[in-house]
């Protein structure tokens, strides 16, 4: 009975959190989209890839977003920033995935920045090894946190239970941080797709956390999923602005640190089965390029333009994939329950 009741508890004040979070963001999002707007903060439609040679099929199918608003990752970091702060969360359990989405924000407003005004390898912002590096850095400095400060080192197996790994939690940690960011990106390339993918992801973080018994790392993920819903509002086809290196990298780096915190991050590929899906098809992509003298696996990578390419409408292709990350974030619920 005690359990139920604090979970009733924490429900409730992830849920206020979460309606706080959408109207203080609907709130701010007019004068936020009248500063993108009178400022021309507009998207610079990349000529190409990740090897830096030219990918025509991607910028056929986009040349005409050009110049659309992005950095609207904004609206939902500060927004959340702003709550998390203000009502006081615990900061035992909310400073280092909050330091995390500000700070993994920052750079990715960075990049955005340089692909507004030109600046970088043809002109569209940093250079992929310069963001590796950037991004590995911040995942490194979580890693040091979990495996210093909080004396972490072990994981959890669903079917086989806990593992020590020792000093190997420091490498598994950067690689699932790096790797989730970087697919979060990729994922960050149709209106609306990011948006919705994340959403049921950090619902189902949420969830979790209130089963663990983390109220305020429940409240954090309603904060987030709050922000993210108005955010959607004005990101669905045909979107008002984009989301932009500044809210999927530090969705996605956030989202890896909740699989940590949780001790889920066997279950986050489930949980974000279409972010895995998203960032693997792009690396297939690359290593067919290298090793099989330029021949493609897909039309365009990642496999969302592929579909773009053979025809499928947009808003169908966000849509489909909605479904499946909906359906991958119960499944992930339902193998973590299980596991318990």
């Amino acid at each position: 009975m005690d359990f139920l009741s604090g979970a009733d508890l924490s429900l409730a004040k992830t849920f206020w959190l979460a309606t706080l979070s959408f109207l203080v963001a609907i709130l701010w999002t007019p004068l936020f989209t009248d500063f993108l707007y009178k400022n021309r903060l507009g998207k610079k439609i990349r000529q190409t890839g990740f090897d830096e040679k030219s990918a025509p099929i991607f910028y056929s199918l986009h040349k005409h977003k050009e110049n659309t608003p992005t950095m609207g990752g904004l609206l939902i970091w500060i927004t959340v920033a702003v709550i998390t702060v203000v009502m006081n969360l615990n900061q035992a359990r909310t400073w280092l995935p909050l330091f995390v989405l500000v700070a993994t924000g920052l750079v990715g407003a960075a990049d955005d920045l340089m692909n507004i005004y030109g600046i970088g390898p043809n002109r569209g912002g940093l250079r992929f090894r310069w963001k590796l590096i950037l991004y590995a850095i911040i995942a490194l400095i979580g890693a040091w946190w979990f495996y210093s400060k909080l004396g972490w080192n072990v994981i959890s197996i669903p079917g086989l239970g806990q593992m020590e790994i020792g000093a190997w939690y420091i490498p598994l940690f950067v690689i699932v941080l790096v790797f989730t960011t970087f697919s979060a990106n990729e994922t960050d390339g149709l209106d609306g797709l990011a948006g919705g993918v994340m959403a049921s992801a950090f619902a189902a973080f949420g969830i979790i956390a209130i089963v663990q018994g983390k109220p305020e790392l429940a409240a954090f993920c309603g904060t987030v999923l709050g922000a993210l819903m108005a955010f959607l509002w004005f990101n669905i086809y045909p979107a008002r602005f984009f989301m932009g290196d500044t809210g999927a990298m530090a969705l996605g780096m956030t989202l890896g640190i909740l699989a940590f915190l949780t001790d889920t991050v066997f279950i986050l590929p489930i949980i974000g089965l279409v972010l895995y899906i998203e960032g693997l098809s792009a690396v297939v992509q690359i290593l067919s390029k290298k090793l099989r003298h330029g021949k493609k696996i897909f039309l365009s990578a990642p496999i969302h333009h592929h579909f773009e390419a053979k025809g499928w409408p947009e808003p169908r292709i966000t849509m489909r994939f909605w479904i499946i990350s909906a359906v991958s974030a119960m499944t992930g619920l339902f193998v973590f329950l299980v596991s318990r």
